[in-house]
């Protein structure tokens, strides 16, 4: 199939020559541009764009008329955990009783409860679930997504969530990374045993992972309460023999040191980071491992916002994702994040689309396959409605702005009550 998008406004993030692997510092305040311009797509490829005044006259294509409207590669949400069984609405109103994240967990809320609720639900419902969540991301300009397990916290949940993400790589257009997330919290039945239950992710579920291939990342909630920053190198090490690299939870309430263990082990990303300190940033120059920060997290269950601006004014990359999960961040919404990123966090337009797309796809270990408009890149594009100027979309927040999202170079039709069957 070949696709021409004619007569765009302006086309975003375009790239020429050699690729980038990420954008940092002063250059994430720049996106590339080109006004008035085309785009063709061929197969599942971007297959040449430029100025109208260049278009190409193709026969046998379908057209479309982007007048007045942008277009920007879809967005690439690095951070989720989008495979859960029910909601934690409960816990929504204890928390405007004015309960605090930790207080509910320890009453035996928050990621045990969906632990609880992930065992005792069926794998074709939580795979008819997820669907539903793929198709509405795929509505709000998603285009690539990170998926954790984390919420099974047993050897048969986790191995559960990670297998119905595999089928979702099947059933979807949406282009998916896994992420082994056993150590998210410790179950009951092992809080007076914690080495027993890293012995079980380790030792038994990391060997079948492996054997079933349904794995690409492994991640560690290291945080005071949760897992230690030794329990995590112990579990990355494990993670490394069967070739899963790290992408870590750190900093999100204490600052512990994962931050520059994480970076000893290599890790990919290092996620949420509201609470940093000098030792933290210092850390995190002229390393291949990229900030990642989840405004939406901070919003939904009032905790600081990570400080954005200083990271990038520090000369780093970072990355926004959505955190979607059912107790701290029940949404998938990346406008919505890119909205608070500039309004808390005071990001510029054109650095909150960066983390999003460039930064976002390297936070994936995507970044020569999406992100950018470039020649030979998976044609994921956003067709946003007809709009002033780039600034509107993250200004007119809770509003609609994508017209069309193309997926490996087709159209799709967006139907968020999609079934497996």
């Amino acid at each position: 199939m070949t696709l021409l998008i004619k007569n765009i406004k302006t086309l975003y993030q375009t790239e020429a020559g050699k690729a980038k692997k990420w954008a940092a510092g002063k250059a994430m305040a720049q996106l590339p541009s080109i006004n008035k311009a085309y785009l063709l797509i061929k197969e599942d490829k971007i297959a040449a764009f430029g100025k109208m005044d260049n278009c190409p006259t193709e026969t046998n294509t379908k057209v479309i008329d982007a007048t007045g409207k942008m277009v920007l590669p879809t967005w690439c949400d690095s951070h989720t955990h989008l495979v859960f069984a029910g909601s934690r609405e409960a816990e929504f109103e204890d928390r405007i009783k004015g309960l605090s994240y930790e207080a509910i967990a320890v009453k035996g809320g928050g990621i045990l409860n969906s632990a609880k609720k992930l065992n005792e639900t069926a794998e074709e419902q939580l795979l008819e679930d997820a669907l539903k969540r793929c198709h509405e991301i795929i509505a709000t300009g998603t285009g690539a997504v990170e998926i954790k397990s984390g919420y099974g916290l047993s050897e048969a949940g986790e191995l559960k969530i990670l297998r119905v993400i595999k089928k979702l790589k099947d059933l979807t257009p949406l282009t998916i990374k896994a992420t082994f997330l056993g150590a998210h919290a410790i179950p009951s039945k092992y809080k007076n045993n914690r080495q027993a239950y890293i012995d079980l992710l380790t030792q038994q579920i990391l060997p079948k992972i492996a054997d079933e291939q349904l794995a690409d990342y492994i991640d560690v909630f290291c945080e005071t309460n949760y897992f230690t920053v030794a329990e995590m190198e112990t579990i990355l090490e494990a993670g490394a023999k069967y070739n899963l690299t790290p992408k870590v939870h750190v900093n999100q309430f204490t600052s512990i040191g994962g931050i520059q263990a994480a970076i000893k082990h290599k890790a990919l990303s290092v996620d949420h980071l509201e609470l940093l300190k000098a030792q933290d940033l210092d850390a995190l120059k002229n390393v291949d491992t990229i900030a990642t920060v989840l405004p939406s997290c901070s919003f939904f269950i009032k905790i600081p916002y990570a400080p954005a601006r200083k990271i990038i004014d520090t000369g780093l990359p970072l990355a926004l994702a959505s955190d979607y999960n059912p107790g701290s961040t029940p949404s998938g919404n990346i406008p919505f994040v890119l909205s608070l990123a500039c309004i808390q966090q005071k990001l510029l337009p054109e650095e909150a689309i960066n983390a999003v797309t460039l930064n976002g796809a390297y936070a994936m270990g995507l970044e020569k396959q999406l992100g950018t408009i470039a020649l030979g890149k998976k044609a994921n594009i956003i067709i946003t409605h007809k709009m002033s100027s780039l600034a509107y979309l993250p200004y007119a927040f809770g509003s609609s702005h994508i017209h069309y999202t193309i997926l490996n170079g087709r159209v799709e039709q967006i139907n968020t009550e999609y079934k497996s069957n």
